[in-house]
């Protein structure tokens, strides 16, 4: 009982200075440890971003350099999310086995290599190799910071800390084209190597930082440290009857699973609740990634380019008001995650995002010979910017929130696993055949296409997914067999 006090007593000027004048004295004050735990997790998804997106800018002087073909630099672009099923099909694997704090430490590994031989590459092969490395490391990014972050989450704040990877995916995306921009002006053979470089040096202070962290108290649980786990969730949870909440329900489907009999895989087929939360999950992922987004990501330059604007500098800055625009617009959905539901955020951003491409689209299709039409050149960067902000502000931190939150603790590693691998064989197949795409249905088709997939998942969303704001993790199983 000392003891207890003692934490009470210790903790209260933090909670106190977390609770607004005023408040009502039943509503708990938020715990802000486990938020600072989310955001360390969660910058190695910087580097993730960062890697994917950098090819946007150093595609330009990689050609010039290297004389890599269009062909090329769509392999180069689009085969990092290729590469990336090894990752997420691995990191299920290995946060299981060895915790979520060392599979972040060894993310932060796969962005030290990879980056680095790209930086020293002197051909084709050495780069894809590079790329290869890198997307092992993207792979294990989009797993296990969105998984950390859940299950350190009280609920009170899961939807706010679980959104922090994608804000730092963005992040990652918009200093990779200010890499871009800043780097520009050097000659070519400099200009994309540092590029590559610059997102070398941050991993081992990351790597490092990470290992100050706690541990899930839900993976200490399922490896029998309860004493751990317990003493975990005392530090995260908003009270300490919060916290004896939440280890009395992971205890439950701790021992659920292991009194159950037979495999985790065994329950997909036999259970109608967890079967639904999987397929829910892959057809999350691969919506997010079939409207597109990729396409813009990697290849805003080349569609602006298309669309009128002709200076390199105009086109790697514009590239860069889109990041602003992109990681900007994931702060409201943090903002709004725990207040207005996660299911309304979804529906805006799907059917924003089927107006904008429409928007571009028809840009493609009425102005297609209007090269050197500044209105036209402007719509479209509205057009871009709105998709950009639309995609970001519901469906690009919300779809991995949805999914991490709603797969049980027993199938959760792997189940992230399969469903990052299916985000990222969608990624990689609309990075890798954009040019192509466009090139034999034109920009227009190309962008009515990808809003006929926004709006197939605006009715997907709408008939198939319950609210989950505000429950715990153990009770999704239950919500998806009952709706």
């Amino acid at each position: 009982m000392e003891e207890e006090q003692h934490r009470q007593d210790s903790e209260a000027p933090l909670l106190a200075a977390s609770k607004p004048d005023g408040a009502a004295s039943s509503s708990p004050p938020r715990n802000r440890f486990p938020f600072f735990c989310a955001v360390l997790a969660s910058m190695t998804s910087v580097l993730m971003g960062y890697n994917v997106a950098v090819m946007s800018g150093a595609q330009i002087f990689m050609a010039e350099d290297l004389g890599v073909s269009d062909t090329q630099i769509e392999l180069l672009s689009g085969a990092i999310n290729i590469y990336s099923l090894v990752g997420a099909l691995l990191a299920g694997w290995t946060s299981d086995r060895l915790g979520r704090r060392l599979t972040i430490v060894l993310t932060n590994g796969f962005f030290l290599v990879g980056p680095l031989i790209m930086t020293l590459a002197g051909g084709y092969t050495a780069l894809m190799a590079g790329r290869f490395i890198s997307g092992i490391g993207v792979g294990y990014a989009l797993v296990i910071a969105p998984i950390y972050a859940a299950e350190i989450a009280p609920a009170s704040s899961r939807g706010l800390l679980s959104s922090l990877p994608e804000i730092f995916i963005n992040t990652g995306v918009m200093l990779s084209y200010v890499s871009n921009f800043a780097f520009s002006a050097l000659p070519a053979h400099l200009a994309w190597r540092l590029m590559f470089a610059a997102g070398v040096v941050p991993t081992v202070f990351l790597a490092a930082g990470v290992l100050t962290m706690p541990e899930s108290p839900r993976w200490l649980a399922m490896k029998g440290r309860l004493d751990e786990a317990k003493a975990v969730l005392d530090r995260t949870s908003d009270t300490l009857a919060d916290a004896e909440q939440r280890l009395l329900e992971i205890e439950e489907v701790v021992d659920a699973g292991s009194n159950g009999g037979g495999s985790t895989w065994n329950e997909v087929a036999t259970k109608a609740g967890v079967s639904r939360v999987l397929a829910t999950v892959l057809a999350l992922q691969f919506f997010q990634q079939a409207s597109g987004i990729d396409s813009v990501v990697l290849y805003g330059p080349r569609v602006l380019a298309m669309a009128g604007v002709t200076s390199n500098t105009l086109l790697l800055g514009l590239n860069v008001l889109f990041g602003v625009a992109k990681a900007g617009s994931i702060l409201i959905a943090m903002a709004l995650a725990d207040r207005v539901g996660r299911r309304p955020l979804l529906l805006v951003s799907t059917g924003g995002m089927t107006a904008s491409l429409l928007v571009l689209g028809s840009v493609f299709a009425a102005f297609a010979g209007a090269k050197d039409d500044a209105a036209v050149a402007a719509v479209a960067v509205a057009a871009v910017v709105a998709f950009v902000c639309t995609f970001s502000v519901g469906f690009g931190p919300m779809a991995w929130v949805y999914s991490s939150e709603i797969l049980p603790l027993r199938l959760r590693g792997q189940g992230a696993g399969l469903g990052t691998a299916m985000n990222r064989v969608m990624s990689g197949i609309v990075t890798m055949t954009f040019i192509s795409l466009y090139g034999a249905i034109t920009m227009a088709g190309a962008f009515y296409l990808y809003a006929a997939v926004a709006a197939a998942s605006f009715v997907f969303i709408y008939t198939c997914l319950p609210e989950t704001r505000g429950r715990n993790l153990e009770d999704m199983e239950q919500l998806f067999r009952t709706k």
